[in-house]
Parts: structure tokens; sequence; C-alpha cells
């Protein structure tokens, strides 16, 4: 999959293991980098729904529309499709273009 990201701090947060270590801890900086390791690998987010540990799941209310995958709990890596050309949001082989938007905890509300 391409990845796209919010900014470039979050490109180097999630490309760069040693600063994702240094920004969010040994444990979650190692899952973040594998995380977007496995999204990179992938051919579209059907390959990531097949992941177990990455618990692939579309979000609901204000976050309409985007999709996390878990790192270590309670934290979830969140991102936007980006479709191209007639790609349907509802089938998750038509993605393969994710744009990242934060690493965060957002049931309990604290962003890292």
């Amino acid at each position: 999959m391409k990845i796209e990201y919010k900014s470039k701090k979050l490109k180097k947060q999630c490309e760069d293991p040693n600063i994702a270590q240094k920004e969010y801890g040994l444990k979650i900086g190692n899952k973040l980098t594998q995380g977007v390791s496995e999204l990179i690998a992938a051919t579209s987010l059907l390959d990531i729904k097949h992941l177990p540990a990455a618990r692939l799941h579309l979000l609901k209310g204000s976050r309409t529309g985007e999709y996390a995958v878990d790192l270590i709990h309670p934290f979830r890596l969140v991102f936007k499709p980006i479709l191209q050309g007639n790609g349907d949001i509802n089938k998750l082989e038509s993605i393969n273009i994710a744009g990242i938007e934060e690493v965060i905890d957002y049931h309990g509300k604290q962003k890292r």
C-alpha cells in the first residue's frame, strides 16, 4: 500500500524505530513501526484484515470514515482510506492508499 502522513513529524515517528520509541516508549514504538511496515507491505486493506493482531476496524461517530489498527492497548494507529478512481469505501480490496492521521488512545482521549 501507499502511505501518506498528516505531518512530517508523524511520518518520522511511524517510520523511524528510534524516534517512535523515544516518543511513545519501547513497546508502543516497536508496535507502531511494525504496524506501518505491515500497511506498506499490504496490497490493500484486505491483507490487513487477515492479520488478527492488527484488529482492523472501521470507526464510528466523529471518526466515521476512518480505520484503526491496534497497537498496545489502549493505543491505536488511525488512518483514512484514500480512494482512487472507482474505488469503493466498503470494499477493503479497493483501498490501497492510507492517510495516517495519528496515534491515539481515543477511548481515553489522551493524545500522544
